[in-house]
């Protein structure tokens, strides 16, 4: 079910309050386009400024729409607290999700024991697939390929893995520890295509939010085994992907968002807009690139 490009989707904001008309617009565009699956409340969505209720709007609005089409929603419900991930992963099963994403604690620096036995504790007390999110950049954690491998060996809900350690040897090896117990998906959209050829599924994708079409064409051209095409599109991608991370994410997706109209481009705090050396830096890249929305 998890595999190919599924967007981390933007949460649209306006006069800072949350602009339902400008997500299903985007959600829809999406689905148009292609893209495979969708991720509401991720890090791309802002989900740490979301209260609960704007939470569970935005993820029953992504089921909604997406249940036509039969695309899959992995919503976000990861947080540094064992029981409360419980509730929340609870919660977005409630929902109708497909699965949750959850992120290795933030802040409380657990050991590889800690780690295990939050992901434990989470499969015990829910009967719903979880695919782990693994990004030390923002956790300041690293969950290891063995301690990914004992918890699929023991938990079946263990479906997938976000890995955005930016280490391509750590996704080669939990492919190799895992097999096709666990889908490894990029959460670092320039590392996916090397990512695909060591074993790979897919990519969990911020520039996706503008390049759906391009995004999964990409994933599909590899597995149809034209590696060629793949390779052109990484190539075209790659200045795009680049410019995105400028800043801190979400900041310059949501920026480029806002030049193509997609929604506004605002952020709520504590994220600030982008420099404006940066967002020049955005826009032309966007040019280049020859968007279209």
């Amino acid at each position: 079910m998890f595999r190919g490009a599924i967007t981390a989707l933007v949460t649209p904001f306006a006069d800072g309050e949350l602009d339902k008309k400008a997500l299903e617009r985007h959600i829809n565009w999406q689905i148009s386009q292609g893209i495979d699956g969708l991720l509401p409340c991720g890090t791309t969505g802002e989900t740490p400024s979301l209260t609960e209720d704007e939470q569970d709007m935005v993820i029953s609005t992504a089921i909604r729409l997406a249940k036509e089409k039969k695309i899959p929603v992995i919503a976000g419900a990861g947080t540094n607290s064992t029981a409360k991930t419980v509730k929340a992963v609870k919660r977005v099963a409630g929902l109708g999700a497909d699965a949750a994403l959850v992120v290795t604690p933030y802040y409380n620096k657990p050991t590889q024991e800690g780690l295990y036995c939050h992901y434990a504790e989470i499969c015990e007390k829910t009967d719903f697939p979880v695919v782990i999110y693994n990004v030390p950049s923002r956790t300041g954690g690293n969950i290891l390929p063995e301690t990914v491998q004992r918890l699929s060996a023991k938990y079946k809900r263990i479906v997938a893995v976000k890995e955005a350690s930016g280490k391509l040897d750590q996704a080669t090896d939990i492919v190799r520890r895992c097999g096709d117990k666990v889908a490894v998906l990029s959460g670092d959209d320039s590392l996916t295509l090397p990512l695909l050829s060591v074993g790979g599924k897919g990519v969990i994708s911020v520039v996706s939010n503008i390049v759906p079409y391009d995004m999964a064409n990409m994933v599909r051209f590899f597995e149809q085994g034209d590696l060629g095409a793949a390779l052109t599109l990484h190539q075209k991608l790659y200045p795009l992907m680049k410019a995105l991370f400028v800043e801190t994410n979400p900041g310059p997706v949501k920026a480029a968002c806002g030049v193509l109209g997609i929604n506004s481009g605002d952020l709520r705090l504590p994220l600030a807009p982008v420099t404006e050396e940066n967002f020049e830096r955005i826009r032309l890249a966007i040019g280049k690139y020859g968007i279209q929305v």
